[in-house]
């Protein structure tokens, strides 16, 4: 009997898993508002499943910061305050600036391929989509330094906050006016930057980067509580 070539299984997912995915894109597309109470019942008679598989994943988003449970009282989504937000943005900006010094030694082409694709992404979400395809595209812009740092530390430090940082761009910076305008061509001279290996140029651009979106979400939040 001749032996069996290895391949790889793909395993369906469970249902807790497909659960989980939903909410956690429907959080991170502000299909759900920061601050709002989720009902198990609800969700699961929007989703069509029980109750279970509901919590279960509501109990993976706590884990990613997405949500917050607070014992008789309820689920909710996280809600950021401008602390929160100064405190995540440097995090951010730590695990960014030493992500791209391992892609620019060990995986400069691969990194500046995802890096000019995410671009191509945001251009058509600015030339025909909406705001949310290019919040969606920006996210894979910045997701593409730990896919190629090649330190799963890295890769796991970013993931553990990926989701909040996602959601705080397309809640707080989609209704921004002139906000993509300046992503965009702040994301453009990183790659420049990236592309002729100016490690000190593009730590400054990502501090400027972050920094200014820091800025601007703060103001949003502080004008919301003020409101």
């Amino acid at each position: 009997m001749k032996a069996i070539r290895r391949f790889k299984v793909q395993q369906p997912k469970s249902l807790v898993t497909i659960v989980e995915e939903r909410l956690r894109k429907a959080i991170i597309d502000a299909e759900m508002r920061f601050g709002e109470a989720l009902s198990e019942d609800a969700l699961s008679s929007a989703l069509g499943v029980s109750r279970t598989p509901v919590r279960e994943a509501l109990a993976r988003l706590q884990l990613q910061g997405l949500v917050t449970i607070v014992p008789k009282k309820g689920t909710f989504v996280f809600a950021p305050t401008a602390e929160d937000v100064a405190e995540l943005c440097t995090f951010r900006f730590m695990l960014e600036t030493n992500a791209l010094r391992e892609c620019l030694a060990t995986a400069r082409e691969a990194t500046l391929d995802g890096m000019t694709g995410a671009i191509a992404a945001m251009d058509a979400a600015q030339a025909s989509g909406t705001r949310h395809d290019y919040a969606r595209a920006d996210t894979g812009f910045h997701e593409v330094f730990f896919l190629h740092c090649g330190n799963r530390y890295l890769g796991n430090a970013y993931r553990s906050v990926s989701g909040r940082v996602a959601a705080l761009r397309t809640h707080l910076s989609v209704p921004l006016e002139g906000e993509q305008a300046r992503s965009m061509s702040e994301h453009r001279l990183m790659v420049e930057a990236f592309a002729n290996g100016r490690l000190a140029d593009l730590d400054g651009l990502l501090r400027q980067h972050i920094l200014r979106a820091r800025d601007a979400y703060g103001d949003v939040l502080r004008r919301a509580s003020a409101g």
